[in-house]
């Protein structure tokens, strides 16, 4: 298997490829000028988001039979599901947090109803990301929960980023009322050594991946991850959320303890039936399982997924079921994989 600069060689040349492709413009067969694949928005060139939507177009317009898939970079996921609504895209890159919002015209969502054309459609799930807090190393002794951080300015990440909404609302789900600074990621480091912020995001991608400017994070201040305590867990955990431990060794220095308790959240690449049917989303979901391996080597993002492809579209659609739609070729997928609960048959989207 590659390393992971490896797999970071192997995406940056698919993405070459790929953006090529979308600069020449590949056209339809009767030479209108139109693109003929699907035009695929994710986040932007360099992001997590943007290079696995770039291994797995690559491996798809390699293997599958349906239509050439065009990674179109954007400004953030969000930007990507709100051009989706609005008939830009015919795919987008969206996370259960933001289904959420979306849902209930809320946070970066607000008015979505009035302004959206059309809804969208949860349709492959791809890896979660996970969501925790850190402190600086000199108060990892007094604080043991994330309670103690009341009243305390802290950066919970970049105000559009679908992790800081994650993080934000298991905050609010254990009260943990605070004041939000926002930092630039380059220095969030130096803010907390310097005593700007009491705490600031720490995440991961799939259980194993920071983020670069948390790694360069480290190297500014000695970090500490700060777990929610026993009481703070079992309220997280009956509100609904989810929980991970984490191996503490994915960051690149000692953040104090053996494992970091994270709270996950869902990505996805998803597509509505207007561009792919049933059988058309059947296939291509079949299609990755039997290349999962292949792509897993190519980008380590989806390291989870390959483990078990079924399991993490029932995490995912678990997690999004209230607030948008199945396709139905997904649906007839997980049935197949033995992870569709029957509950979910009205939440199946129609053509």
């Amino acid at each position: 298997m590659p390393t992971r600069s490896g797999k970071t060689l192997l995406a940056m040349g698919a993405a070459a490829a790929l953006v090529l492709a979308a600069c020449n413009g590949d056209d339809d067969a009767e030479g209108t000028g139109e693109p003929s694949g699907l035009a695929w928005a994710t986040s932007d060139t360099g992001s997590a988001g943007h290079s696995a939507l770039v291994a797995l177009a690559s491996m798809l317009n390699d293997q599958w039979d349906g239509p050439e898939i065009d990674v179109l970079p954007t400004a953030g996921a969000v930007q990507s599901v709100n051009g989706y609504a609005m008939g830009e895209f015919a795919g987008y890159y969206g996370a259960d947090v933001a289904f959420e919002e979306m849902a209930g015209d809320t946070g970066r969502f607000e008015d979505f109803s009035d302004r959206a054309e059309r809804e969208p459609v949860q349709s492959f799930w791809a890896y979660p990301m996970e969501t925790g807090l850190a402190v600086h190393a000199r108060d990892a002794d007094e604080l043991s929960g994330w309670g103690d951080l009341a009243g305390e300015e802290v950066f919970t990440g970049p105000r559009p980023w679908d992790v800081r909404a994650n993080l934000e609302r298991a905050m609010d789900a254990v009260d943990v009322g605070h004041s939000y600074v926002e930092v630039d990621n380059d220095v969030a480091g130096s803010a907390l050594e310097g005593g700007d912020v009491r705490a600031i995001i720490a995440y991961t991608a799939g259980e194993s991946d920071p983020p670069p400017w948390l790694t360069e994070a480290e190297l500014q201040t000695d970090l500490h991850v700060l777990n929610p305590d026993e009481g703070e867990v079992d309220e997280l955990e009956r509100q609904g959320f989810e929980l991970v431990e984490v191996d503490a060794s994915v960051f690149g220095s000692d953040v104090g303890g053996d494992t970091a308790m994270l709270v996950p959240f869902f990505y996805g690449f998803h597509v509505g039936v207007d561009e792919l049917d049933e059988d058309a989303m059947y296939e291509k979901l079949t299609v990755i399982s039997d290349n999962v391996e292949q792509l897993a080597q190519a980008d380590g993002s989806f390291d989870i997924l390959a483990e078990d492809m079924a399991e993490m579209q029932r995490r995912g659609v678990e997690a999004a079921i209230d607030d948008v739609e199945v396709h139905p070729g997904l649906a007839r997928w997980m049935a197949d994989a033995g992870v569709w609960d029957e509950a979910w048959d009205d939440r199946i989207a129609q053509p």
